[in-house]
C-alpha cells in the first residue's frame, strides 16, 4: 500500500515550482510514496504593497506553513531557505536541505550584456532587498535606488511596463520559471554577496515525525547542508532579518568550509566584509566566529544604529 504525506506550499509560482521539484524528488527517490501539495496563503504574500524591511517579521513567508505542520494537516513545507528564520519554532526541525541552484543575482535591464558597472550614470535600480541595496551603493553611489516586491513574474512585468533602467532578482528563482531570457548579467558573488541560504530549499517537519524525516533524508544534499549551516549561524549571531542588509556565501571545498560575509549601513557608504575557513564538521563554530570578527570590526555600530532607527530610537 501506498503511503502518502503532504506538502505545504506558498500558492507563488516560484514556491509552487519548489514543492513541485520536492515531490517529484521524493517519488523518485521512495517508489511507494504518494505526495500531495496543500496550497497555504502566508503573511507575505497577503502584504505586497509595504516594504519587507517594514514589516520587520522574520516569520512572513513561513508562520502559516508552520501552524499547519503543528497541527498535522501537513506532513513538511517546503521553503525557499533564505525566507526560513534562524529560530525554528518548538516541536519542528530543519529535516533536509535539497543540493543549491546558483547563488547570485542578477541584473534584468534593457539590454543584453548591461552590468552594474556599466548602468548610465544615475540610473534607477529596482529591488526590496536591503542586502542588494546596500552592495549596489557601495559600488554605484550615484545610483537610484526604488523599492520593489512581488513574485518574480510581476517584478519582470513591473519592470518592462516601468521607466527602471535595471531590477536585481535571484538567479535561482529567474532561472527555475524559466525566465533566464531576461537576464542581462550575472553579477558574481564578488561584486554582490548573496542571502543567507539563497538558492537551496529547506524542508521543515515535525521533530517527532519519524516515518516523514526519514522519507526526507533521501533527497537531502549534506555539502548544501553544512554551507547553509554556517551561514544561518552567522545571521543568527548578527540577529538579522529583512530590516538589515548582511549579506553570505560558504562553500564546501576539499580542504575546509569557506564563508564570505558583508554587513553594511543602508545607505552603502560603510560595509565590512570579511572571509573565514573552518572545519566541514563544525559550520555553525565557524557562522559564529565570522559574525563576532565582524561586529568586532565594526558591523555591531552598524546594526546597533540601523535596530535602533528600525524601533523609532
Amino acid at each position: 500500500m501506498k503511503q502518502q504525506i503532504i506538502i505545504g506550499s506558498r500558492g507563488s509560482e516560484l514556491a509552487l515550482w519548489q514543492a513541485n521539484f520536492v515531490q517529484k524528488e521524493l517519488k523518485r527517490k521512495n517508489k511507494n510514496l504518494s505526495v500531495k501539495i496543500n496550497i497555504i496563503k502566508t503573511k507575505g504574500d497577503k502584504i505586497l504593497d509595504v516594504a519587507l524591511s517594514k514589516i520587520g517579521d522574520k516569520s512572513l513567508f513561513t508562520k502559516e506553513l508552520e501552524v499547519e505542520l503543528l497541527n498535522g494537516s501537513i506532513d513538511l513545507a517546503v521553503h525557499s531557505l533564505k525566507d526560513l528564520q534562524t529560530a525554528i519554532p518548538k516541536g519542528l526541525k530543519l529535516a533536509a536541505v535539497t543540493k543549491r541552484h546558483n547563488v547570485q543575482d542578477v541584473l534584468i535591464a534593457r539590454k543584453k550584456g548591461t552590468t552594474i558597472f556599466n548602468l548610465p550614470e544615475n540610473a534607477t535600480v529596482a529591488t526590496g532587498s536591503l542586502r542588494r541595496k546596500c552592495q549596489l551603493l557601495h559600488i554605484r553611489p550615484d545610483l537610484n535606488i526604488v523599492e520593489l516586491r512581488g513574485n518574480v513574474p510581476s517584478r519582470i512585468k513591473k519592470f518592462l511596463e516601468s521607466d527602471w533602467d535595471a531590477i536585481i532578482l535571484a538567479r535561482a528563482g529567474v532561472e527555475r520559471l524559466n525566465l533566464s531570457k531576461h537576464i542581462s548579467s550575472v553579477i558574481k558573488t564578488d561584486a554582490m554577496l548573496p542571502a543567507v541560504g539563497q538558492g537551496a530549499l529547506g524542508i521543515e517537519t515535525r521533530a517527532d515525525n519519524k516515518i516523514v524525516n526519514e522519507i526526507v533524508k533521501t533527497i537531502h544534499h549534506e555539502n548544501t547542508y553544512k554551507a547553509v549551516v554556517a551561514e544561518r549561524a552567522l545571521l543568527k549571531t548578527l540577529e538579522g532579518g529583512c530590516q538589515v542588509p548582511i549579506g553570505a556565501f560558504a562553500e564546501v571545498k576539499p580542504n575546509g568550509l569557506y564563508l564570505d560575509s558583508v554587513v553594511g549601513s543602508l545607505d552603502g557608504i560603510i560595509t565590512f566584509r570579511k572571509k573565514m575557513r573552518g572545519s566541514k564538521d563544525k559550520p555553525e563554530k565557524l557562522g559564529i566566529n565570522l559574525a563576532k570578527d565582524l561586529l568586532k570590526a565594526g558591523a555591531k555600530n552598524i546594526l546597533d544604529e540601523i535596530y535602533q532607527s528600525a524601533r523609532g530610537g
